[in-house]
């Protein structure tokens, strides 16, 4: 493999500044279990975002967080509602189902994302005791697609899901990334349209690994910490992860990555609807390119740069930037791309 690979934002390495931070928390003792100095500092870091009445649970990874989200607001003979194409729906391995019990109501979308008169499609069947009783709205941002939800469409949906007694949860993997497209603060997407619930993603903007947990309705996250002892989310040397978020929280270097990354992903757009072969099948707001290119080109492609197929029928693949990515990056891959399909 030649060049550098647009396969995932998990395949970049770590920002200095969180290797730094790692090594800064690494000597001495401190409390474990979350009891030290550094995951204190984190929530304190989080709430400076978000306000000052959130709760903050830090966990390993994005399928533990939409696990401990989601359990805290559903119970087994509960459904949540959620695009076709969302993570916990295709590449969380069946755990929200077996981990929580509830049900998945699945929504085909043409963008990854929902709306009412898609999630009307469900709402029936609440007080029969035959039917998997909806509970939560489970939302991407950004999307599966890589589109984003602004805040009108944000706030509509929460105020259905509050009109029918209903939560909305919002799995944020690239949040930074909808709110570098948007240019809004954090908490204009999030609390203040009404989400209970979000999945903060670390990882895949340039921490090594750990994701957090912020709830909104703190009603709900009374017994969350013995849900996420349960799950095995639990971390000992709590302080690995917190000191990673004081670090990408810090001056918004977090918001700052994904602004470089939606950058990159411009600039790859840009470069690749001028080759005639390439079509482009969503539109570009975030990090992500989903286009549709020869299918007999794949494979010599992923060979000299790796990135994965989307849709194996339509020969629709997915290019991601980091925060990582360079503009050198971008240029010899539109190049390889020009050369093979031109």
């Amino acid at each position: 493999m030649g060049l550098r690979g647009f396969g995932s934002d998990n395949f970049s390495g770590v920002l200095p500044e969180v290797f730094k931070a790692l090594e800064e928390s690494a000597f001495g003792h401190q409390h474990s279990y979350g009891k030290d100095k550094y995951t204190a500092k984190a929530i304190e870091d989080f709430k400076q975002i978000f306000g000052d009445d959130v709760d903050v649970y830090f966990v390993y990874n994005g399928t533990g967080a939409n696990i401990l989200s989601l359990s805290a607001f559903t119970h087994s003979y509960n459904a949540i509602i959620c695009a076709e194409t969302a993570h916990i729906n295709v590449d969380e391995c069946g755990a929200i189902e077996k981990q929580t019990g509830s049900k998945l109501l699945t929504v085909p979308t043409f963008d990854g994302k929902l709306t009412l008169g898609l999630i009307h499609n469900h709402m029936h069947g609440f007080n029969d005791q035959h039917h998997a009783q909806p509970k939560i709205i489970s939302l991407t941002q950004c999307t599966e697609l890589g589109t984003v939800y602004t805040h009108d469409e944000l706030k509509e949906i929460c105020d259905f899901a509050h009109a029918h007694d209903m939560y909305v949860h919002m799995d944020g993997a690239r949040l930074a990334n909808a709110i570098a497209y948007l240019g809004c603060t954090p908490a204009s997407i999030t609390r203040d349209v009404g989400i209970d619930v979000l999945s903060f993603g670390g990882t895949k903007n340039g921490m090594m690994f750990g994701e957090a947990v912020v709830f909104f309705n703190t009603t709900m996250s009374k017994e969350v910490k013995y849900i996420r002892k349960q799950l095995m989310q639990l971390h000992s040397k709590s302080r690995f992860i917190a000191a990673q978020f004081s670090a990408v929280l810090k001056d918004n270097l977090w918001l700052k990555s994904a602004a470089h990354a939606n950058a990159m992903a411009q600039k790859l757009a840009n470069a690749a609807e001028q080759i005639p072969s390439v079509s482009i099948t969503q539109k570009v707001e975030a990090n992500e390119i989903f286009a549709i290119i020869p299918r007999e080109k794949i494979t010599k492609l992923q060979e000299e740069c790796f990135f994965y197929v989307w849709d194996e029928d339509a020969a629709e693949v997915r290019w991601v930037c980091s925060f990582d990515t360079t503009e050198n990056d971008v240029i010899e891959f539109a190049n390889l791309l020009r050369q093979e399909l031109c």
